[in-house]
């Protein structure tokens, strides 16, 4: 997890942002929150700190003179957020090299976006800076793979990324480049794979098939099991598997 601090003077703003976004769920903690600058500056000589994220309109220090005295610590990713859509802000945010500019009230949407990309910048920043022997890609690999295994019918790269602890922009990244396949290259083998497995049988019904390795809709199924092996589940039922292996 990394490791957040939040600032507004608005208590409720602050109690709201803290605890009503599900941090946790995307990799973050909120290991402190504060209603003044003064205290942040405190908090992070004795304290590990990944991201920042403070208001702009603050009394006795606001959140760019708090950015500013933050530069010392060039490791640490800023967030501003304000109601006022104000020029001099935004052209002091980004004199400063914020990581992103949210204005009030904070979309969902756009919380969850900004902070994806900060969580996959942080993964590849500490994967460089910590070199990783070779079992560690094989391990996140081979955990990647048996929730393929065990998730093919629903599973997604969000849910991978949770299951190793990773950015899903990351995981897919390191994926490809470890084990030569795109991720949904794979999820899509697993699938036909047991949909073959399936169709040596015949107790099962060609929609059961289709449901069982994770399509609504059987003609979709038809058309992805015929574009994967060039013959359909029918032919291939009935014997027509030339060149499939």
């Amino acid at each position: 997890m990394y490791q957040l601090v939040i600032v507004d003077d608005e208590e409720k703003i602050l109690e709201g942002i803290s605890e009503l976004f599900p941090w946790n769920n995307i990799g973050f903690n909120v290991a402190a929150r504060f209603l003044d600058a003064r205290s942040v500056l405190t908090y992070v000589k004795n304290n590990p700190v990944d991201v920042v994220m403070t208001d702009i309109s603050m009394p006795e220090m606001n959140g760019i003179e708090l950015t500013k005295e933050l530069k010392c610590y060039p490791e640490i990713q800023i967030v501003l957020f304000s109601s006022y859509r104000d020029y001099e802000y935004m052209r002091a945010a980004i004199h400063y090299g914020i990581s992103d500019y949210l204005l009030k009230p904070i979309r969902y949407d756009e919380l969850v976006t900004c902070f994806e990309k900060i969580r996959a910048k942080l993964d590849e920043k500490n994967i460089i800076e910590i070199p990783k022997p070779k079992t560690y890609y094989n391990e996140i690999i081979a955990r990647v793979d048996q929730y393929l295994i065990n998730n093919y019918q629903k599973a997604s790269l969000e849910g991978a990324a949770e299951a190793v602890g990773l950015s899903p922009n990351y995981l897919s990244k390191i994926y490809k480049e470890k084990s030569g396949s795109g991720f949904l290259e794979r999820l899509n083998r697993i699938k036909m794979e047991k949909a073959c497995e399936l169709l040596m049988d015949p107790s099962y019904k060609h929609y059961e098939i289709a449901f069982y390795v994770g399509y609504d809709n059987p003609k979709n199924f038809s058309r992805a099991f015929k574009t994967y092996f060039n013959v359909s589940p029918m032919e291939y039922r009935n014997g027509q598997r030339k060149g499939i292996n």
